[in-house]
């Protein structure tokens, strides 16, 4: 199969359209441009729809309907247009709906910059609307997984009836890579006969709501979600070993900084020091076993993040205690180099006894 050479908005969306996406509804904002641009364009050509909303919050909420015909649907922003389609979230998971969404994450708080940023991985796997609910959320380290990742998410959505999130930093929407479109591993999908496709006097209508006022009900709503999420914690975790059989120092990184740590990797090798990295692919559910799996040869961890330190808190957890936990980061659209890991680990195995 040849390959092409895209940028990654612009795959991210050739990928949605490929997976059976024949709705989108988003809002401009920089660094994921591109991609409302090329479904604006190419969303025609397959029959499907593409609508510029008034707003984010209109955005989703426009995906609150589509994804309740049954649809294939997809939103994309970033990082303060994901804020604001939180309450939209929250009612689509509580209805549960399938959607895809997609975060170009940009630097922050606020508004912020346009520059890449990690700083978002809070908002995606602790959810920024109300209550008990949790998305699938897949982080993408090349834009061929952005590809491959895109098209799986409608699988799982559908297959969950819940949101699933593609989060990837501006670099990831913003780069070049060459890719090619692979068929997707089809799932045995359940019918959609909770749509409300109209009744044809044939049925009783369905409806679609998150509201539940009798609090017994809305336990038991939450309850069936939680098993939800648990089958989704058994069967979705997904993350990458890399360089993992005798590290001294093992690093943790996700998206674009592990394609960093991977470089830093190699340098420290060259200087005679052996890292590791686990690289989550799914942050939510994060891959807590993959800790298991470390080396007893093994004397600290290093959470590398384009944030001030946010999934630092899932390592703690997933380490629970056993190694020290070390974290190193850059903020605001500054990017980790090579350089600064390798001096990061010099000096953390320095101070090891």
């Amino acid at each position: 199969m040849a390959k092409i050479l895209m940028k990654g908005n612009e795959a991210i969306g050739a990928a949605a359209i490929k997976a059976g996406c024949r709705y989108f509804f988003g809002y401009p904002i920089t660094p994921q441009n591109e991609l409302p641009e090329y479904m604006s364009r190419e969303m025609q050509k397959v029959g499907g729809c593409f609508v510029q909303a008034e707003s984010e919050v209109s955005a989703i909420n426009m995906v609150y309907g589509a994804a309740g015909t049954g649809a294939r649907v997809m939103t994309s922003s970033s990082s303060p247009g994901i804020a604001l389609k939180q309450e939209g979230i929250s009612y689509i998971a509580g209805a549960e709906l399938p959607c895809v969404i997609v975060n170009i994450s940009r630097g922050g708080p606020g508004l912020g910059g346009i520059q890449p940023s990690q700083a978002d991985y809070f908002q995606s796997t602790r959810g920024g609307g109300n209550g008990d609910y949790r998305l699938l959320v897949y982080a993408p380290a090349t834009l061929q997984e952005a590809v491959d990742l895109t098209m799986e998410a409608f699988e799982a959505a559908d297959f969950y009836r819940n949101p699933v999130m593609v989060i990837g930093d501006g670099m990831i929407g913003q780069m070049m890579e060459p890719i090619e479109f692979k068929e997707p591993a089809k799932r045995e999908l359940p019918p959609k006969d909770w749509a409300t496709t109209g009744t044809k006097g044939v049925r009783k209508p369905n409806i679609i709501n998150s509201l539940a006022l009798d609090p017994a009900e809305l336990e038991k709503h939450n309850i069936h979600l939680q098993k939800k999420y648990a089958e989704m914690e058994k069967n979705e975790v997904r993350y990458e070993m890399y360089n993992m059989e005798n590290p001294e120092i093992v690093m943790v990184a996700y998206g674009t900084t592990a394609r960093v740590v991977k470089n830093a990797i190699a340098m420290l090798k060259e200087a005679g020091i052996n890292a590791g990295l686990i690289r989550p692919i799914t942050l939510w559910p994060f891959p807590t076993k993959a800790f298991d799996e470390i080396p007893a040869n093994a004397k600290a961890l290093l959470s590398v993040e384009m944030s001030m330190g946010q999934m630092i808190d899932d390592v703690k957890i997933a380490n629970n205690g056993r190694l020290p936990v070390h974290f190193y980061g850059r903020a605001g659209g500054m990017i980790p180099t090579p350089d600064a890991v390798v001096d990061k680990v010099k000096e953390i195995l320095g101070g090891v006894k």
